[in-house]
């Protein structure tokens, strides 16, 4: 009974407790006996991950442009691809979202600002060649420097110098105290390769410590990945294989589903995402964290350095017409900031009121920017986020009554992000957001994003700056937090970005394939480790 399995899939996933289970067993007619049986072959198939079996899963955000060097990966393709399957970093966010190690055994700090990671000893490259702490240095030195363009660069910047201490240890010393610096280490592009005699990296070759060795890299096509037999972590990596595959087309992905060529995928459509999951064999689950969807616009630019125009097209978009037409429900609305709901210094509402669709208000700062109307075009695809292009269309809808006339210029998918963001003025974009507060905003907002490459907005605030570094060191709490609020009222009020959703991770899989109870939401996929973590039943 298809149903028996949603709920034992329901409660394995921590979205119903025995208590529940077991009552709506009652109402199908099944004993407790029985549906106590049932309660406890669910748990142990969950606890009971399987070896072999080859994943076969399609995502989007891949490019004919990707390339195995971790300083370039963009969106969640290579990060699947790179951090889930390749290779390991030295720290890791787990499927319950907490931080724990990963190539770093351990580490410690006395002051915030000189940090020391010991290395895991054991641990081998798919080449055979052990780990060592040059390896670590030269994979950090990667995205440090001037020259660099690496998209981390706005998060490692504060290291001021690192090295090794011999071959399981490395020193790294921050530009000032930083009590979350172990978070920024789980980052996607900190991905340890071995290092070259030079000094420099291999990342040509995809050769990594992760649980699976490179076979196959087509960019925005095709990866296949086999097992790594010496897989340094006991219990992970169960598939014999990985064919992970670029397919943006919505509807494309979903009849590989149902048609048995798919065994996984990302992004369902979700106004046709229930009748999807009533399919047999079919499940559909949805994650929430920090993804965000946001519509940056370029503020060296004319007319976007404006910011009354800017408040203006803050005031002119529906929010909940977006959440109710274009996600259905699973998201939650947006603010303008980029904090998350599982960041723990987001603004309550009491803080930040939710910027609600005022019609009257657009008008107001439509009138102070000195204009009375205005034509502006907004660059959307798939890749930026899922329906982009309908949503645009309602924002065009809401901003015409304001004078604000917006033409939606929709995109190829591949190429967009290496062609049309950062390009185009006004363009739709997501995140997937940042464990920590600092993480989001040194990586996007800092002034240093803009040099790096990552500033969507090219925002720069000198008191937004000041704050950056003294929330970084504040230990009290409270002090810590007034911090982090003022920096997203900045952004709320004075950045050239409109936030108006938080949405869900969308995935649908086949019954085939199983997976723990909790799942990561960080990312999608079980915060891109779907390789490593789940198995075929």
């Amino acid at each position: 009974m298809k149903e028996v399995k949603t709920l034992q899939q329901m409660h394995r996933d921590g979205r119903i407790n025995r208590r529940d289970f077991l009552k709506v067993m009652g109402a199908l007619g099944i004993s407790a006996v029985a549906a106590n049986e049932l309660l406890t072959a669910s748990t142990v198939m969950a606890a009971s991950p399987k070896r072999g079996g080859t994943l076969r899963q399609a995502l989007t955000g891949g490019s004919s442009s990707d390339r195995l060097d971790p300083a370039t990966f963009l969106d969640s393709y290579m990060i699947n691809v790179g951090m889930g399957q390749l290779r390991n970093n030295l720290t890791e966010i787990d499927e319950n979202n907490q931080l724990i190690q990963e190539l770093a055994e351990s580490w410690d700090t006395s002051d915030g600002q000189a940090w020391v990671f010991n290395l895991r000893k054991g641990v081998e490259f798919h080449n055979g060649r052990s780990l060592v702490a040059n390896d670590v240095v030269a994979s950090i030195q990667h995205h440090l420097g001037e020259k660099t363009k690496s998209g981390a660069k706005g998060i490692v910047s504060q290291i001021k110098q690192i090295k090794a201490d011999g071959k399981n240890r490395v020193v790294m010393k921050l530009e000032g105290s930083n009590a979350d610096f172990p978070f920024l280490l789980t980052d996607y592009h900190l991905g340890i390769c071995p290092a070259n005699a030079d000094g420099t990296i291999d990342w040509q070759s995809g050769i990594g410590t992760g649980g699976y060795k490179l076979e196959n890299f087509d960019p925005g096509v095709r990866t296949l990945t086999s097992r790594n037999p010496n897989y340094w972590k006991y219990g992970r990596a169960h598939f014999d294989s990985v064919e992970t595959l670029f397919i943006a087309d919505t509807t494309a992905r979903e009849n590989g589903l149902i048609t048995g060529e798919l065994d996984v995928i990302t992004s369902p459509n979700l106004s046709t995402a229930a009748r999807l999951g009533r399919k047999s064999g079919i499940e559909v689950f949805f994650t929430n964290g920090n993804q965000h969807c946001t519509l940056p616009m370029l503020s060296d630019r004319d007319p976007f350095g404006n910011n009354n125009l800017v408040m203006a097209l803050k005031n002119a978009i529906n929010r909940q017409e977006w959440l109710d037409k274009i996600w259905f429900g699973h998201a939650a609305l947006g603010n303008d900031i980029p904090i998350g709901p599982a960041n723990r210094y987001r603004a309550s509402e009491s803080e930040i009121p939710q910027r609600e669709y005022d019609l009257d208000k657009a008008k107001y700062y439509m009138k102070k920017a000195g204009l009375s109307s205005i034509n502006l075009k907004l660059s959307v695809a798939d890749t930026a986020f899922q329906d982009s292009d309908d949503a645009g269309v309602l924002f065009a809808e809401t901003a015409r009554p304001a004078g604000i006339n917006i033409e939606i210029v929709r995109k190829p998918d591949d190429g967009y992000w290496s062609n049309t963001w950062l390009k185009d003025s006004w363009v739709a974009s997501y995140w997937g957001g940042r464990p920590t507060e600092d993480w989001m905003f040194s990586q996007v907002y800092s002034e240093n994003a803009i040099a790096t490459g990552w500033s969507e907005t090219n925002f720069v605030n000198k008191r937004f700056e000041e704050l950056l570094v003294q929330a970084r060191a504040e230990l009290d709490d409270a002090k810590r937090r007034n911090m982090y609020v003022e920096m997203q009222r900045i952004v709320h009020d004075n950045c050239s970005v409109i936030i108006p959703i938080f949405s869900a991770y969308g995935h649908a899989s086949s019954d085939g394939v199983k997976r723990a109870a909790n799942v990561a939401s960080n990312w999608e996929f079980d915060g891109h480790k779907s390789a490593e973590r789940w198995w075929m039943g």
